[in-house]
């Protein structure tokens, strides 16, 4: 029985002011220098939600324009928006954070989430009319508090603010008065990646047209962690997250591996569907507010806009055969191993060409590589290079070393073979997956035979192992559902008499 992806849904949230007020690279900043130049200059350096929303990589991450139509635009992309650029596409949206803040508090079962009264009855209006919120969800949205409430807790009571435009219009309180693990920051950045999630598993619900009811398992694969000071990762966000989503019918578990962790569960999700344990699963990851503004300083040096203020997630849907949709080949799986080493080399050998070689195919074979497909316009200006393009080159390096390409096809294979990046750099988000959706779609439609999803991670960011870590797995076109070889009592015994036959010859029996 093969596992197929249904399908992919990807949701992008515009997020500006937590980019000032709850982006790593910034909170650190303020207590490092607060005084600091770049964080008097950032401000003039955020973009607008209509910016965001015609940034071409953005586009191509809701799946509006294909990677191919992204790398044939004008760059720079920021220069050259995409004109009446919509809000709904085919693979989700790209919400604005006021409308964010009310989904966050509709996500918020133990009242921790607090906002302006007024802001509460404008925004709910506007939320409201999104035609993926249900009445249930809407219903969990509070009526607001005052603005002096707002400014007592931010001030006084260690609570996190919410801003539009530099204005508190809600805040975050602390969920303990001492566990660091439960401090307004965390609270917050759990409810980010928590709600972020839903609003994706909302998307693949409705454009696969599955009964939410027939979803069996839940895997979450973000890079948040939430617990309290007894188990400071204990999860589980795929329950809380089926939960809001209305998953009545389902459970599910946390999966972690830094970058590589969606690859990982898009594995696991197909093996247990393969295996007949579940007939449904969706693997879904929500975004990181830790990331946005990472590299916010070079982009203001450089006198760009601060281009990493984007909250990413996608849900992906795979189910038991159709006979129609793509499947994931479990027969073939590149590992990286404990003993795999970290070298490039090693690492794309493992990833790429071990598999294939299991499967008699060469490097050249595959159609499409997608591995860690971050937005290099985000990337470049702070030193890291095209990291897609560092992947392809890697990719082609070996097919040159093992015979397989000749040096002088390299930059052809490159462009075939490879993509621009589109993704938001929030560390899990790139990590190969984004290209499903779009490698589903060309699948079916017979524009590639076949496609290989690559992800990478870097387990040393825990301080445990400098171990690298990977997994990568290959996405078929399907060619109608295997049936189920069916047997007659006749060809029944006689299987049974002969696999006892060869049972008694172990035992050293005559057979009889």
């Amino acid at each position: 029985m093969k596992s197929v992806i249904t399908w992919a849904s990807y949701v992008l949230v515009h997020t500006p002011d937590m980019v000032i007020a709850n982006g790593s690279t910034q909170t650190t900043e303020r207590i490092v220098n607060p005084n600091s130049e770049y964080l008097q200059k950032l401000p003039k350096h955020i973009r607008s939600y209509e910016s965001a929303l015609s940034y071409p990589p953005n586009r191509c991450y809701i799946g509006d324009i294909t990677p191919a139509q992204l790398g044939a635009m004008e760059q720079p992309y920021y220069e050259n928006g995409i004109e009446d650029a919509e809000r709904f596409s085919k693979f989700g949206e790209i919400m604005p954070e006021d409308e964010f803040y009310l989904l966050i508090q509709a996500c918020d079962s133990f009242d921790l989430v607090f906002l302006e009264e007024n802001f509460v009855k404008t925004t709910k209006e506007k939320l409201s009319k999104h035609p993926l919120m249900r009445e249930d969800i809407l219903n969990r949205i509070k009526n607001g508090v005052s603005k002096g409430e707002i400014e007592r807790f931010i001030n006084e009571e260690h609570a996190e603010g919410l801003y539009i435009k530099g204005e508190a219009v809600g805040f975050v309180k602390r969920a303990h008065d001492v566990d660091p693990n439960l401090s307004a920051h965390i609270m917050l950045e759990n409810l980010v990646s928590k709600a972020s999630s839903v609003l994706s598993l909302l998307h693949t619900i409705d454009k696969s047209g599955i009964d939410p009811s027939e979803i069996d398992y839940v895997i979450e694969c973000s890079e948040e962690a939430c617990g309290d000071m007894n188990q400071r990762g204990g999860g589980n966000f795929a329950k809380a997250e089926a939960e809001i989503a209305g998953l009545m019918g389902a459970t599910g578990s946390d999966l972690r591996g830094f970058c590589a962790a969606p690859a990982h569960a898009m594995v696991t999700a197909a093996s247990l569907v393969k295996a007949g344990t579940f007939k449904h699963v969706i693997v879904t990851a929500g975004g990181s507010t830790a990331k946005l503004g990472m590299n916010g300083k070079d982009h203001v040096k450089k006198g760009l806009p601060v281009l990493e203020d984007m909250v990413a997630s996608f849900s992906i849907l795979i189910s038991v055969d159709d006979g129609v949709n793509p499947y994931i080949d479990l027969d073939h799986v590149g590992r990286h191993t404990v003993g795999t080493g970290s070298s490039p080399q090693a690492v794309i050998s493992s990833l790429v060409l071990h598999p294939l070689q299991s499967a008699n195919l060469r490097i050249p074979d595959i159609d499409k590589y997608a591995a860690e497909m971050q937005n290099p316009e985000i990337t470049k200006p702070a030193g890291a290079g095209d990291v897609p393009l560092a992947n392809f080159k890697m990719i082609g390096a070996l097919a040159v070393k093992e015979g397989q390409l000749e040096r002088k096809e390299l930059n052809s294979f490159i462009e075939k073979h490879g993509m621009p990046g589109w993704a938001p750099t929030q560390g899990h988000i790139p990590s190969g997956v984004p290209y499903v959706g779009f490698a589903r779609e060309a699948l079916m439609k017979g524009e590639i035979k076949n496609a290989m999803i690559v992800g990478k991670g870097s387990l040393f960011l825990g301080r445990l192992t400098n171990l690298f870590d990977g997994i990568s797995f290959m996405m078929l076109p399907n060619t109608g559902v295997e049936e189920e070889k069916q047997f007659d009592d006749k060809q029944l015994k006689s299987m049974l008499a002969d696999a006892l036959r060869k049972f008694a010859q172990s035992l050293g029996g005559e057979g009889e």
